[in-house]
């Protein structure tokens, strides 16, 4: 019943869906994550899954030609291209994420902008994933000036880079920070096309075990803190998750004001 309770509290930030709907795909998604991470075990489905396609893993992304290597200036001018549903770019987004990113990747649900960003050969170069913000994160909430009330309210109109790729054969310094720059000046517009509600703050979290979040201070992100080591499932204390550097970058000016707001 906890774990029911989180996930539909979670669902509340997919305002386009009818409530109810909301809380049984946010249910659905947090059971399927804790039965992956191995602390749950579910019962056998009883028939096939709607999302069966959509869950499956995609096949492996082969490099073709060439390494990219060399100076930036080389890649420009970089294209930023939305993923669109359906579209071969979506089935090379899926398959580079899922293979080549240390997390993997499956599905995203909620809000969320899916970038494929190539360089001037048309090569891909970097693909971004932006959902849903972090339900909750002391360091962040204190920052912008969140109680709770106001946060469960407002948590749309934040958006989590949950998921920054550059393959392995892509070797160009000072790529990942300009690729930073690039999306942060178009997606507050992106999101507002697509949803109808603008994001005025961006926030990700990096594993420090595995990375320094060089590129994250280069695009003049603001590291607040860290994670505490535990999950938003773990009211007991007792999963151990990475510890994780807090980032957020704000789309504008009046960025605390805004998410403070009464937007309704």
């Amino acid at each position: 019943m906890r774990a029911l309770g989180l996930a539909q509290r979670q669902g509340a930030t997919q305002r386009h869906l009818p409530v109810r709907t909301r809380r049984q795909v946010a249910a659905r998604t947090l059971l399927l994550k804790l039965e992956r991470a191995g602390h749950i075990r579910l019962p056998p489905r009883q028939g096939p899954s709607p999302n069966g396609r959509r869950n499956r893993c995609p096949p492996p992304v082969v490099q073709a030609g060439e390494a990219i290597r060399g100076a930036l200036r080389d890649l420009q001018p970089l294209q930023a291209g939305i993923v669109a549903p359906g579209s071969e770019d979506l089935r090379l987004f899926n398959g580079l994420l899922a293979h080549c990113h240390y997390l993997g990747h499956r599905n995203t649900v909620g809000e969320n902008l899916r970038y494929l960003i190539r360089d001037r050969q048309g090569r891909p170069a970097a693909c971004m994933l932006f959902g849903s913000a972090a339900w909750k994160c002391a360091d962040r909430d204190t920052f912008i000036g969140w109680d709770r009330t106001v946060r469960e309210h407002n948590l749309q109109y934040m958006t989590n880079n949950t998921r920054f790729l550059i393959p392995s054969w892509v070797q160009v310094p000072h790529l990942a920070s300009h690729v930073l720059g690039l999306i942060a000046r178009r997606i507050r517009s992106d999101w507002q096309v697509k949803y109808g509600h603008p994001v005025y703050a961006l926030e990700t979290f990096v594993d420090r075990s595995r990375f320094k979040g060089t590129c994250y201070r280069a695009a003049n992100w603001m590291r607040l803190g860290a994670t505490q080591g535990r999950t938003r499932n773990d009211r007991a204390h007792s999963i151990k998750a990475p510890i994780k550097d807090v980032y957020v970058y704000p789309l504008s000016k009046h960025f605390r004001q805004e998410l403070c707001d009464d937007h309704s």
